[in-house]
């Protein structure tokens, strides 16, 4: 399988960032590691091995990247503003600087997916919320959308238009609403070990509220939360829909 790094500094972070690259040919598909993973972490938990059939057919291009949580949600240390900033300027880093290395990779600027699970769930759908336009399908497994424990109790418009159950649902603005009705939305839970399906509920109760189609996946026993469970879903997923 062919493999890239790639890494950069960013002047909106201030961190040099890295990007690896699975595949030579392909719809990209952009994997989001869990709260304390990085850009390595979906090769070191098999999932690229578990995706490799279709990476190698060229029926997926995977670009695997760091989420920065412990600079952002996870920083207990810092304020819950800086918190709040940090994974607003993080958003900022993927529509501006990850979105353009990807079209350049793959020469076209093409439609992006997503996928992650647990934490990296709140990233994959957060970014197809957030730029509809661009990201046009996700996969986010087992995930949390409401991120007021992060908070401390205090809340500020940073944090607002990245908490999705809040922005979502104060949806009005016409040029979104177009762009989802073309989006292929997963969100998916189960009843295997680990797993609390109520977030995932209550964000498809949002979406519902407001019209945006979307598909709640309950996998029952084979929908767990841990890695295991996590890339038999992926695989079928990508088997079915690539």
């Amino acid at each position: 399988m062919k493999r890239e790094y790639h890494r950069w500094h960013s002047p909106r972070l201030g961190l040099e960032l890295g990007v690896v690259v699975y595949g030579h040919w392909g719809p990209p598909l952009v994997g989001f590691p869990t709260s304390a993973g990085d850009e390595w972490e979906l090769e070191g938990q098999s999932m690229v091995g578990a995706l490799a059939e279709f990476i190698e057919a060229g029926r997926i291009k995977l670009f695997t990247v760091n989420s920065i949580n412990g600079q952002s949600f996870y920083n207990k240390g810092a304020h819950p503003f800086h918190r709040s900033y940090v994974q607003s300027v993080f958003d900022s880093y993927l529509r501006e600087e990850v979105v353009p290395f990807i079209w350049e990779n793959c020469q076209s600027r093409v439609a992006i997916a997503t996928m992650g699970a647990s934490f990296g769930a709140y990233h994959a759908a957060n970014t197809l919320f957030k730029h509809p336009d661009i990201f046009k399908r996700c996969f986010a497994m087992s995930g949390v959308y409401d991120l007021r424990n992060f908070m401390d109790g205090l809340y500020d418009d940073n944090f607002y238009f990245n908490n999705p159950v809040d922005y979502l649902a104060n949806l009005s603005d016409a040029w979104y609403y177009e762009q989802l009705r073309s989006s292929d939305i997963h969100l998916i839970t189960g009843t295997g070990q680990w797993e609390h399906s109520g977030p995932t509920y209550r964000l498809s109760d949002v979406l519902r509220s407001k019209g945006i189609r979307h598909s709640v996946d309950n996998w029952g026993p084979e929908g767990g939360h841990d890695w295991p469970y996590w890339k038999h879903q992926m695989r079928s997923y990508v088997s079915q829909l690539y």
